[in-house]
């Protein structure tokens, strides 16, 4: 679609440097590294955003775009509104972003990339940021077969994908909010405060919360956790075995998923 670049683009831009402020005037928790991992956070998004560009120019976008001009896909059977159809497009991603979330956990060799992710000390709107650039392929590739099954409207697409970032940054977010916003929002979306919780070092609590947007799935599938055992301000983010580990070092994200042995992030996998 015709400047599809600048409408992920602007929308991203705001929410990003919104979160920065929000993050400087009103913190939820002293960091331990702070800015000093932001270089190599950044940086790695840079280099995911220019290797999807180049190994798969087209994107979701272009996957919906075939899809629609070709009759594919389930949503193309029902016979309501387009509203309808993108509204129902939008959930349904978000439940299958979900499921990815949850599967990146359980399966080793996919949690060889995700725990790049998880290795972060400090969480903050950079975090949201932070993927391993083969997880995102392989995440492309699962997007990409789900908009194509359900034929996902293009605009539909690029909704999600705004919504899908813009949450990521709002939720990994070192921000405070009133309690009483907090309690209201966690009800419909996936809060920083819900969020930091899927970011501890205790396994139980990493194994929850795997929304990024939409809070239902959590509470509907028992992987809801509301709050953290040690607390927000007291909770050690990361995991336990990289807590001595340059993890702010982006040639250190890029190795990790190659150099260590590891089992799913499953608590059926751990003491």
């Amino acid at each position: 679609m015709e400047h599809e670049l600048l409408f992920r683009l602007i929308p991203f831009a705001i929410i990003f440097f919104l979160m920065v402020i929000w993050e400087i005037l009103a913190p939820k928790k002293q960091l331990i590294f702070g800015k000093k991992r932001w270089p190599a956070n950044i940086l790695i998004v840079v280099l995911d955003a220019i290797i999807m560009r180049l190994i798969l120019p087209f994107g979701a976008v272009g996957a919906a775009i075939w899809a629609e001009s070709n009759g594919i896909g389930l949503l193309s059977l029902l016979e309501v509104p387009s509203f309808i159809i993108i509204m129902i497009a939008v959930v349904l991603l978000d439940l299958i972003i979900y499921s990815q979330h949850v599967i990146f956990h359980a399966v080793p060799v996919l949690w060889r990339l995700h725990q790049v992710h998880h290795a972060d000390q400090d969480i903050d709107v950079t975090t949201g940021l932070r993927f391993h650039p083969v997880e995102i392929l392989v995440s492309m590739f699962i997007k990409l077969a789900a908009v194509v099954m359900l034929g996902v409207p293009a605009l539909a697409v690029i909704i999600f994908e705004v919504i899908l970032n813009g949450m990521a940054m709002f939720n990994h977010s070192n921000i405070r909010l009133p309690k009483a916003i907090d309690s209201l929002l966690r009800l419909v979306l996936i809060t920083p405060d819900v969020h930091r919780v899927h970011h501890s070092v205790v396994y139980q609590e990493t194994n929850s919360n795997y929304g990024f947007n939409l809070s239902v799935w959590d509470r509907l599938f028992g992987t809801y956790k509301a709050q953290p055992e040690l607390g927000h301000d007291q909770v050690v983010i990361g995991l336990p075995e990289y807590q001595h580990s340059p993890t702010y070092n982006l040639s250190w994200m890029l190795r990790l998923p190659f150099q260590s042995k590891v089992q799913a992030n499953n608590p059926v996998n751990k003491a």
